[in-house]
This record gives structure tokens, C-alpha cells and sequence, in this order.
């Protein structure tokens, strides 16, 4: 893997390479928080992106400026009808565990939730709409709350582990398969609210200027003195400010994978890996030993989901945006599956191993695509059908190469490159 960073810096270039080892670094810490899940514990959760983008929400929440006016106009009806819906989904559990079963249950808990809802609109909906109406070009919305980028990071893993609390209480019983319908649909529904709750972190519009632990390429360009030593080693100031900010990021992200790498070897070697292993393999005889294996599945849910979120709020903080409509299936739930696939689920080093490969490959084959079709039509003739069709096909080969590289791995290594011990 190391050959290939290099290669694709001599080859392509050491600003694109740092790219790629950065996204790289992050896919890996996502691939480890959904092995935690799967090869630790056999949970099937299709749900991915929705932690990751509760991840992103966090380093919006955390690391951005309040805005003093949205709050003003409605920011304690926002927050009072927020707490009111938080109100009415207690009373409905304090109904549903006091009342005895039967008609009469049903009829309060619909008057319960109808009412708490009505209320809890026509409180907040003032609010949120005034919020909006605040330079709706530039904010929008209430802001966070000015703190330091890096308390993002933590604050995206409480998030998602707080979600993946909620969502484990009332799905982890459901069979595999259901499991899966349900947290996809539940992911689906997170995304809903980013995109649609202007007031939450601008919808799509997008928050930029996210602000950054490292210094931002243009300060440095700006700097005599960091001009001076790029210029001493032979590089424009553009090229060096590039490439510094990128390895400030890499060692950054380097040392967060590390520690979760080392908690999860740490866990996986302890009576506690081999109590969720045994689990895994067969949830009967666990049971039949005294194991609660609900309880020990929401426990692992919420731990891989809170990695998946703190990847999240590394990706925007890398970013420097909250992008909502950028969180799709195809890119954070199934290729993070793959690459845990292809690493090796229940292993973590081959889960680090295919989040590195997986994305390697995935940014790297449609250049190279680009590159073969384009040497092939030069040879064709140019009214060939087979140019005409190369043309478009290049965007094609991300997901031709994903597929094949499944298939080979399932077919002639089916426990992952590096398989569990």
C-alpha cells in the first residue's frame, strides 16, 4: 500500500497523492468503526452515512460562529419547541411502560403524540422561520458554538453514539435483514433533516468556512517566512503552502487512526472481544451462558457508529464544508462495506487495509480509464462505435472495478486479504 502512495505521488503528483492518503486515512477509520460492528458482533447496518453525516453536523455545531441576529429573532422558540418534542417522546414512553395493554393504551398514546406534536409545531415553527429569514444568502441559521475544530471531532462521536442509542433500542431486535431495511431508512431520514432544516446547518446550501486545526494554505502564502523556506527548497509558495497543510492533516488523522486502531486491538484481545466474538458466532449458546446479547449488541452499535461519526467530522473539517447533498449510499455505505469486505471483516488491520486500497482504487481508476480509452481512440478510427462508446465509459469504471474486485475476493479469498486470526 505504501508502494502504491508513493508510485501515485511520482506518477501523478505529491499534492494528489497527500489527497488521497488523507481521504484514505479517514475511509480507514470509518472501515474500522463498521468492522467493530460486523466482524465483531455480525451486525448489519446499512445505516453508515447517516452517522458520518451526524458527524459533519457536529463539527457544524461545534466549530462555527453563533449567529447573534438568528438568535435573536428565534432562537429560544427554536430551542423551546425542540424541548418540547423532546418532552412529548417521554411522555409516550412514560404511557407506554405505565399503562396496561389493551384499546385504552393505544387511544393515549395517539392522543399523547398528536397533541405533543401540534404543540411542539406551532411553537417552533415561528422560530425556525425566523431564523431562516436571517441573510438567508450568507447564515440562515442558528450557528454553533465558536469552539475550537478539534472538540468537533469527540463532539461528532457523542453524536452518533447518541443516535446509534436511540436507533439500537428499537431496531437491534430485528433480524439481520430487517436490521438493515431499518437502519437505511433511518439514514435516509437523518440526511431528510440536514437537507430540509435550514436553521439546523443551512440545508443545501451549504456551510462553508468551517474553520481549520492547521494553518489555511493562503496565510501561508502570505507569510515572508514561510516564502522563504519554500523557496530555498526550490518550491512556489503555492505548491509548498499545498503540501504542508496537507501533512499537517495526514499526521493529524494518522494519530487518530492509530489510537482507535490500538483501543480496537486492545478490545478484540480482551474477555470482552472474545465474549462478542462468541456472540457473533452463535447468539444461543452466548445466551444460554448468561450473556445479554441485546444489550452487548447495542453496546458495540453505539461504538462503531460513534467511530463512523468522528471519521465524519474529520472528512468536513478536512473539507472545510458541510455538503448534505454530498452524502451518498454509494460512496458511504457500500464502499465503506467493501473495504471491509475486502480487508478482512473481524480483523482490524485488514479493515485499515481495504479502507486504504478501496479508495486507492476508487480515485485512481477513472484517470487511468480516462487515460487507456484515450490511447485506444487514438488508434481507432474516429466514426469507430467502439470510440464513440469509450468515451462515455470511463465513468463507468469506478463501479466495473468495485464489482470485479468483490467477486475475486469472495471467490478466491472470501475471509478478506487479511483474513481473522
Amino acid at each position: 500500500m505504501a508502494a502504491l502512495m508513493v508510485g501515485t505521488g511520482f506518477v501523478m503528483g505529491w499534492n494528489y497523492a497527500l489527497t488521497v492518503m488523507n481521504m484514505g486515512l479517514i475511509s480507514a477509520i470509518m472501515a474500522l468503526g463498521v468492522n467493530l460492528q460486523w466482524g465483531f458482533a455480525g451486525l448489519f447496518n446499512v445505516g453508515i452515512m447517516g452517522f458520518v453525516a451526524l458527524g459533519g453536523l457536529a463539527a457544524v455545531l461545534v466549530s462555527m460562529p453563533p449567529v447573534g441576529e438568528a438568535w435573536a429573532a428565534g432562537g429560544a422558540r427554536t430551542l423551546a419547541g425542540l424541548v418540547l418534542g423532546v418532552l412529548t417522546v417521554v411522555a409516550l414512553v412514560v404511557v407506554r411502560r405505565r399503562l396496561g395493554t389493551g384499546r385504552g393504551k393505544v387511544i393515549a398514546m395517539i392522543a399523547v403524540g398528536v397533541v405533543g406534536f401540534i404543540v411542539t409545531r406551532m411553537v417552533m415553527d415561528p422560530g425556525t422561520t425566523a431564523v431562516e429569514a436571517i441573510s438567508p444568502s450568507s447564515t440562515g441559521y442558528l450557528g454553533g458554538l465558536g469552539l475550537p475544530i478539534l472538540l468537533a471531532w469527540p463532539a461528532g462521536g457523542l453524536l452518533a453514539a447518541g443516535a446509534a442509542w436511540i436507533i439500537g433500542k428499537t431496531a437491534l431486535g430485528l433480524r439481520s435483514d430487517y436490521l438493515a431495511i431499518a437502519t437505511l431508512g433511518i439514514a435516509e431520514i437523518i440526511l431528510a433533516i440536514l437537507k430540509n432544516e435550514d436553521w439546523l446547518a443551512r440545508g443545501v446550501k451549504n456551510v462553508v468556512g468551517i474553520p481549520s486545526p492547521v494553518p489555511r494554505a493562503i496565510d501561508l502564502q502570505n507569510d515572508p517566512s514561510f516564502v522563504a523556506r519554500a523557496a530555498d527548497l526550490g518550491l512556489s509558495p503555492v505548491d509548498a503552502s499545498t503540501l504542508w497543510v496537507k501533512i499537517l492533516y495526514m499526521a493529524l488523522f494518522a494519530v487518530v487512526l492509530l489510537a482507535l486502531l490500538w483501543l480496537a486491538q486492545m478490545a478484540l484481545r480482551s474477555p470482552w472481544g472474545r465474549m462478542m466474538r462468541a456472540i457473533r458466532d452463535n447468539e444461543v449458546a452466548a445466551e444460554a451462558m448468561g450473556k445479554n446479547v441485546t444489550a452487548r449488541h447495542l453496546q458495540i452499535f453505539i461504538l462503531g457508529s460513534a467511530i463512523c461519526g468522528i471519521a465524519g467530522a474529520m472528512m468536513v473539517t478536512l473539507d472545510s464544508q458541510l455538503t448534505p447533498g454530498s452524502y451518498q449510499p454509494l460512496r458511504y455505505t457500500f464502499l465503506i462495506w467493501v473495504m471491509v469486505i475486502v480487508g478482512g471483516s473481524g480483523n482490524n488491520w485488514g479493515a485499515v487495509l481495504g479502507g486504504f486500497l478501496i479508495w486507492w482504487l476508487w480515485v485512481i481508476v477513472e484517470p487511468v480509464g480516462n487515460a487507456l480509452f484515450g490511447a485506444l481512440n487514438s488508434v481507432l478510427p474516429p466514426d469507430s462505435l467502439i470510440a464513440s462508446h469509450l468515451q462515455d465509459a470511463s465513468a463507468h469504471m469506478r463501479l466495473l472495478t468495485m464489482g470485479v474486485i468483490l467477486l475475486l475476493v469472495l471467490r478466491f479469498s472470501p475471509r478478506g486479504l487479511i483474513p481473522e486470526k
